[in-house]
């Protein structure tokens, strides 16, 4: 599925449904999930619903679920390019730099 061209309550409804599809894949109720996480149970109904939250109860979400790792697939860390990495002599980039077109 691409979510480019999707807005933003798309893509939240869209992680609802896959957050819902793998608690019922554990066969798990919203309740079990909700202690298992520390949240409230309306908590997991709403972001199922496609509600917005806070990115910490996502993380307390996957953690339950056993999908903190699915991370690494969502958003690799960057990785530095050896040319980059001479240009900054060996230090890791702190700033962005301001465009001359914008």
């Amino acid at each position: 599925m691409h979510l480019t061209n999707k807005t933003e309550l798309e893509v939240l409804q869209e992680i609802g449904e896959r957050l819902r599809a793998y608690r019922l894949q554990m066969n798990l109720a919203q309740a079990d999930l909700a202690t298992r996480a520390g949240v409230n149970r309306t908590t997991i109904r709403d972001i199922e619903a496609g509600k917005d939250s806070q990115l910490s109860t996502l993380v307390k979400l996957l953690r339950a679920l056993g999908r903190l790792e699915d991370l690494d697939a969502f958003m690799p860390r960057p990785s530095v390019s050896p040319i980059q990495l001479m240009k900054l002599q060996g230090k890791p980039r702190q700033r962005a730099r301001k465009r001359a077109d914008g």
